[in-house]
């Protein structure tokens, strides 16, 4: 295995598929586990179901990361007005800091580029500055503050990216 920082090697990527749905859930609550308990309000990522994916892969789609055919990680993404939104970047724990997300945003960029987006949006939790911050390396600007429902403070940002 890689040391951290270091890239995987054998790092694929492709658009996931109506019988990829259980594969992007197991992937998905796999991710956010961390996060359980963590985040007021709770992260609906554990809301999820085999339905709602399949609903997302309908509205939009999803990118998967392999390395050497082992799913890793995903993205869901789907245009938002002028901009392509992406969200649920999930990665597992032991390939984080090895490229995966790096290359799953690359690829949503790249397909928003390609389709003629003037750019990409993500929302970004405010309980997570080390994300927000991450993004905002890579280029990423805060664009709105978001309140959940029943909550008097934001608690979620919109972040963008433009080309």
């Amino acid at each position: 295995m890689n040391k951290i920082g270091q890239r995987a090697e054998g790092l694929g990527l492709r658009e996931a598929d109506a019988k990829d749905a259980a594969l992007l859930l197991r992937l998905m609550k796999t991710a956010f586990q961390e996060y359980e308990g963590a985040l007021d309000p709770p992260t609906g990522a554990h809301n999820e179901t085999i339905e709602t994916v399949r609903r997302r892969l309908t509205a939009g789609a999803a990118a998967i990361a392999s390395v050497d055919g082992e799913p890793v990680g995903f993205a869901f993404y789907e245009r938002d007005a002028d901009l392509l939104y992406f969200g649920r970047l999930s990665v597992l724990p032991e390939w984080r800091k090895k490229g995966v997300g790096t290359a799953l945003l690359d690829y949503v960029e790249r397909n928003a580029r390609e389709t003629g987006m003037p750019g990409v949006k993500l929302g970004v939790r405010l309980q997570l500055p080390h994300l927000i911050a991450r993004y905002q390396r890579l280029g990423y600007r805060i664009s709105t503050y978001m309140t959940h429902p029943g909550y008097e403070k934001p608690t979620f940002v919109y972040m963008e990216k433009r080309f």
